[in-house]
């Protein structure tokens, strides 16, 4: 007659242990996969953050040259002092501050641009520096 072959302890031991996973290494697994998926969201975050700041200054600094060159362009040799104007650029308002200062050749000015986001003009965003005057060429 056939004999039914029953298995032994230590089979039927490894079976049940070879199913799934228990309870507690499922709940480390997720408390892992957590922790994981928060450093992501964090790093995700910064870098949005850091790409706002960085389109911010390249705006600010294409002012900046812009504000400079219209200085140039309109008088080869500007009148010192100070002047501030604003301009729309990229859907918001931009304010800078020029100023011009007389330098050690009287035929040389030094034109120093600042771009501010406030009207106040508190911190500037970019800034930039540049000469003009009659023995300049642009």
């Amino acid at each position: 007659m056939c004999r039914a072959e029953m298995p032994s302890r230590s089979t039927a031991a490894g079976a049940q242990r070879a199913r799934g996973f228990t309870l507690l290494e499922v709940l480390i697994a997720l408390v892992v996969l957590g922790l994981a998926l928060t450093a992501l969201v964090h790093a995700a975050g910064v870098s949005v953050r850091d790409f706002a700041g960085l389109r911010e200054r390249s705006y600010a600094g294409w002012i900046a040259s812009n504000v400079l060159t219209e200085a140039r362009l309109r008088d080869r040799l500007p009148a010192t002092g100070r002047r501030d104007g604003q301009q729309r650029f990229a859907g918001r308002e931009w304010y800078w501050r020029l100023e011009v200062e007389g330098t050690q050749d009287v035929r040389i000015r030094r034109m120093a641009v600042q771009v501010f986001t406030d009207a106040q003009r508190t911190d500037p965003v970019a800034q930039l520096t540049g000469f003009a005057g009659d023995s300049v060429q642009p």
